[in-house]
């Protein structure tokens, strides 16, 4: 049986990445394959439970690396209980972050420096990267504003500007460097997006 693809979607807060990595999904099954949508921290029991302390936005403070080893921890039950089962039969798995956000976020975000999360990423996934990687670019004053619309905000919704604009630079240097990367605006139509989208997608995977 052919193994299924593995695509993340990155980008900082209102990108725009759930809305359209759902969208994507419909257009992946219609073409014939399975698919499973996925998210970080989540995707199981374990990683939703981390998911609510790291997102609490009453929690109090959080070392940046006690931050980071919990994504990790989420990470690693993530892709061993559900993430790599799925792709073994076949099915394509669409991820609402990945590790990738870990080296922004706490890497560039909270300095922990982007050479020791790639170093730590490594180590605990064992080379593991997505097939394709969709980073939705997005102004940092825009996004926000756009995740504001959704009610209260999280705990890292509640960063200021300079770190969100620290983690921007972060995707779009990754992006630079790596062809697994597919950078694009974030604040086009759906439409546009979704358009550009399975236009990657028949590209770089059929």
């Amino acid at each position: 049986m052919r193994r299924g693809k593995f695509i993340t979607f990155e980008g900082i807060e209102g990108a725009g990445k759930s809305t359209n990595i759902n969208l994507l999904a419909e257009y992946i099954e219609s073409i014939g394959h399975d698919v499973m949508v996925t998210r970080e921290p989540g995707g199981t029991d374990l990683g939703e439970k981390i998911r609510s302390v790291l997102l609490d936005s009453d929690q109090g403070s959080i070392e940046p690396l006690t931050e980071l080893f919990l994504m990790f921890s989420a990470r690693i039950q993530h892709l061993e209980e559900k993430i790599k089962p799925a792709l073994e039969i076949g099915t394509w798995v669409l991820c609402d972050r990945f590790t990738d956000s870990s080296i922004a976020y706490q890497g560039a975000g909270r300095g922990l420096g982007i050479g020791f999360v790639s170093s730590l990423a490594t180590l605990a996934l064992n080379d593991f990267v997505p097939d394709l990687t969709i980073i939705l670019d997005i102004d940092p004053e825009e996004g926000l504003q756009r995740a504001a619309l959704k009610g209260k905000a999280d705990r890292f919704e509640k960063e200021s500007l300079d770190f969100f604009r620290a983690v921007r630079h972060a995707f779009i240097e990754m992006a630079k460097k790596d062809c697994r990367f597919f950078l694009m605006n974030g604040s086009l139509s759906i439409q546009k997006i979704q358009d550009e989208l399975r236009s990657v997608i028949g590209a770089r995977l059929e």
